[in-house]
């Protein structure tokens, strides 16, 4: 084991967590033990979700070391105890690498909380180990951006500051987009200590699924004949809801076209609430389903949606996308053309970006989809074929590998 390369990831969730970035974490750090690295995970003993279960305090899972430091568990309900996880998530933490990284390993802070690349970075330097900062998105311009005040202030320009010195200081910055490399090299990081290794999904479990052959679309009512428009996951506040609701009634009209929406988030209770406002009957909702079942999941849909404020931009990219191009399913993304989704969706071919707001655009989207077999199925190949030359676990994990392993 002496002789093994090391490294630790910090984040505050992981496995048996379920959000995105634990699970994608998870795949990473077993993909590293399966390519000879010693991996530890510094982590919470909570859960997303909330649940009052707390995890094991150390356990070793699939090859995995996994440290559990305790922290305050309040929730994402209330400001002030979410400051409160925050805060004793990095105190516990940098308590924990103190303790145990070396000279000869590397260390890797992702952004869960936010900015904990500043005291993860520093604690590594203060140990030797070579630091690596993983964005999944961008703080203090995600709260800006979603109208916090806080986050436009001192307290954001402190924010920015450490942020900044963490990247400049790291040996490299993992981002998962193009739009995310422009915003942090416009922050003088240059683009050499810059690494674009895109988020991914288990492409070999999720495959394209006949809809004859899919066993839950059945079990969830849906005809040979129904065109379904699925979304599934997290529908949150960067999000946007109505373009889809404007479509649902422009196309109430077409019993055949029908909408899926699997998930939670902070605008769930608000979709729910204009279904029943706008007396929509062609909209149907599921809770999220286990990560075992997202191969039938994902496959019930005939064409998935997605969507992203313009402004989040570069500070953000929807994870989902990588499961529905596994699914061999085109994507409707409501958003920016120009952005990350936007512009892998014109470069490769597999769907159709539509602005916000743009219900009839949205609706039109469907229509054409729908009624050309020829495109749709161009589509459909073109979605799976971005996975396997471009996307794959596989590629994602293996290139992981080789930058670590450069350091």
């Amino acid at each position: 084991m002496a002789s093994k390369k090391r490294v630790f990831f910090v984040n505050r969730f992981y496995y048996p967590d379920f959000s995105a970035t634990a699970q994608i974490l998870t795949d990473v750090a077993e993909g590293l033990v399966r390519r000879g690295w010693e991996v530890h995970i510094i982590t919470s003993r909570l859960t997303y979700d909330g649940s009052e279960t707390k995890l094991p305090k150390s356990e070793t899972i699939n090859g995995v070391e996994v440290h559990r430091v305790s922290t305050t568990g309040f929730g994402r309900a209330g400001v002030l105890g979410r400051a409160f996880d925050y805060l004793s998530f990095y105190f516990s933490s940098v308590c924990s690498i103190l303790k145990r990284a070396t000279k000869r390993d590397v260390v890797v802070a992702k952004t869960d909380p936010p900015i904990l690349g500043g005291p993860i970075g520093l604690v590594a330097q203060l140990k030797g180990a070579k630091r690596v900062n993983w964005l999944q998105d961008i703080y203090p311009e995600v709260a800006e951006a979603l109208g916090v005040k806080l986050a436009g202030s001192v307290t954001g320009s402190v924010m920015r500051g450490i942020r900044d010195r963490a990247l400049k200081k790291a040996s490299k910055t993992v981002v998962i987009g193009d739009c995310m490399a422009e915003r942090v090299t416009a922050r003088g990081i240059s683009d050499e200590h810059v690494v674009l290794l895109q988020n991914f999904t288990d492409d070999e479990a999720i495959q394209p699924l006949a809809k004859s052959a899919n066993a839950l679309r059945t079990e969830w009512g849906y005809k040979e004949t129904d065109f379904v428009i699925g979304y599934s996951g997290n529908l949150g506040q960067v999000h946007d809801v109505d373009t889809m609701l404007g479509a649902a009634e422009l196309l109430a009209d077409k019993p055949h076209i029908k909408f899926l929406f699997i998930g939670g988030g902070k605008l769930r209770e608000t979709l729910g609430e204009a279904i029943k406002a706008r007396g929509l009957t062609n909209i149907q909702t599921y809770p999220y389903q286990p990560r075992d079942q997202l191969r039938l999941s994902l496959t019930v849909a005939d064409v998935h949606w997605a969507s992203l404020m313009p402004v989040m931009e570069g500070l953000i990219l929807p994870s989902k996308l990588y499961g529905i191009a596994a699914a061999g399913r085109p994507l409707i993304m409501v958003g920016d053309r120009g952005g990350d989704i936007g512009r892998i969706l014109q470069r490769r071919e597999f769907g159709i970006t539509v602005p916000m707001g743009d219900s009839e655009g949205f609706a039109r989207a469907i229509t054409e989809l729908e009624t050309d077999a020829e495109r749709y199925v161009l589509y459909a190949s073109n979605a799976r074929a971005f996975i396997d030359q471009e996307a794959s676990r596989k590629r994602i994990i293996d290139g992981w590998a080789y930058m670590l392993g450069t350091l």
